[in-house]
């Protein structure tokens, strides 16, 4: 049997398997871009793929947090398409 890998969601604490969650890295020039791979160098962060988790997230600044910068608001922008919230 494979092991799924598990990760945390910074907003909800839940771990969920890596698939459904969306990873967020701070590169190590200081981007902070969506990462679909998973796979990017730098520092990642990971969301439950649901609105509310990007609500909370937003809410106590969770991303900033655990990336230890400053999140552009393109990047909510841009969460917000992939879960379809508009």
């Amino acid at each position: 049997m494979k092991k799924i890998p598990l990760r945390r969601c910074v907003a909800t604490m839940v771990q969920l398997p890596k698939k459904d969650l969306i990873r967020i890295v701070k590169t190590p020039l200081g981007v902070v871009q969506i990462d679909p791979s998973g796979k990017a160098n730098g520092r990642g962060a990971y969301l439950a793929k649901n609105p509310e988790a990007l609500a909370l997230a937003i809410k106590k600044g969770a991303l900033a947090r655990a990336l230890e910068c400053e999140i552009p608001e393109s990047i909510y922008e841009a969460l917000r398409e992939l879960m379809g919230e508009r």
